[in-house]
């Protein structure tokens, strides 16, 4: 089931690049305390991941933060190593913390798991953007297939 406005954010490990390599990210420390913008797409370097969802976040980090948001996560399933190269090529620096589901277990716990093998692109997730506030979520934008507006940067700036 996908999960809703109202609901604590499940248990899971993502992973993180770090200085001294691929570094867990536990769910629980991730959310704890913060209001976090986890926004999710498709795929690292995909046409309207990398010309649009991800620069909204990087152009509109800094306005986030005014408005209460204390960290803004993009995660994808995609390997640390593709989710880190996809950072640095956007020049994310500390805008943004990319966040890899590689086996696409987080984004099945949220119940927001994609079937792109269509496309030659396996399980993936789907594209949304979700607020949390200290584990709950405060609001969920999910998107309809093939589309991208209440996911958008835009959007979510304008619901804080």
């Amino acid at each position: 089931m996908q999960i809703q406005v109202g609901q604590r954010m499940p248990a899971g490990v993502l992973k993180t690049m770090s200085a001294e390599g691929p570094k867990d990210v536990r769910t629980e420390e991730l959310f704890k305390g913060k209001t976090v913008v986890l926004f999710s797409v498709p795929g690292a370097f995909t046409p309207t991941c990398d010309a649009k969802h991800l620069p909204g976040f990087v152009q509109l980090a800094d306005p986030l933060r005014a408005k209460g948001v204390d960290l803004v996560a993009c995660m994808a399933v995609n390997d640390v190593f593709v989710m880190n190269a996809w950072g640095k090529a956007s020049g994310v620096a500390d805008k943004v913390m990319m966040l890899a589901d590689g086996n696409g277990e987080y984004a099945k716990a949220l119940g927001l798991e994609l079937d792109g093998r269509a496309f030659g692109m396996g399980l993936r997730g789907q594209r949304f953007a979700l607020v949390v506030k200290d584990g709950v979520v405060q609001h969920a934008n999910v998107e309809a297939p093939g589309q991208f507006k209440v996911s958008a940067a835009e959007h979510v700036l304008s619901q804080l």
